[in-house]
Order: C-alpha cells, then structure tokens, then sequence
C-alpha cells in the first residue's frame, strides 16, 4: 500500500479511537437511538460498572498508539476483535449504525495487510 495512504489511515483510525473511546468516559456526543436488543445489550456493559470503561481505556490507547505510530503492529492485533465485534453487534442488533463500525474495521483490515510482515511469525 502506499506510504501516504497508509499514514492517512493510520491517524484517521487513531482520530475514530480517541474520539469514540473517550466518548465513553466523558460522554460529549448525543446517544443515538438503538433498538431495544442494542439499548438492553448497552445498558447491560454499562451496568457491569467496567466493561464500556475498559472498551472506552482500550480504544484510546489503540488510538494513541496509531497516532503516535508506536507499536502499531501491537495496536492493530489488539483492536482486531473489537472491530469485528462492532460489525456483528450492528449486524445483529443495530442495522442502521453499520457503518462507521464497517469503515472501523476496513481500515483496520487494510493496515493489518499493509504490516503483514509483522505478523508472520504468528503463523509459523
């Protein structure tokens, strides 16, 4: 991929993970209407008193870790599953919201192929 490009979406995702994760903690953006499967699944990580806190710590540092281009290899396999986890949740639960979750996750994909290097070792 090419260099420019894959700086672009690097801090474009680690803009979307600061923003959204700190948005679980101080709460400065309107809560958008969810269907009552979504509302009861949300409401049931916010009742647990840390899941949405822990969701909220670890997309910021992800973000942070992008934006400052440390250990990206680190921050991409670590945000691998959340992404995957908000398609399906929108999927299942929340159809209209699919896309910024779908965008999430492309990037996310895009940038994990564009460091396929750092990666082989896994699957030796």
């Amino acid at each position: 991929m090419n260099t420019k490009l894959s700086m672009v979406l690097r801090i474009l995702l680690g803009l979307i993970l600061v923003i959204f994760g700190a948005n679980k903690f101080l709460d400065f953006m309107p809560h958008m209407e969810m269907p009552k499967a979504a509302g009861d699944f949300m409401m049931a990580m916010m009742a647990t008193g840390y899941m949405l806190k822990l969701l909220g710590a670890t997309e910021v540092i992800v973000g942070l870790l992008l934006l400052t281009k440390k250990w990206n290899g680190l921050a991409l396999v670590v945000l691998a599953p959340i992404s995957v986890n908000m398609v399906f949740f929108h999927l299942s639960l929340a159809p209209a919201g699919i896309g910024p979750a779908a965008i999430v996750t492309l990037i996310n994909a895009l940038l994990i192929y564009d460091n396929w290097g750092k990666y082989k070792g896994l699957f030796e």
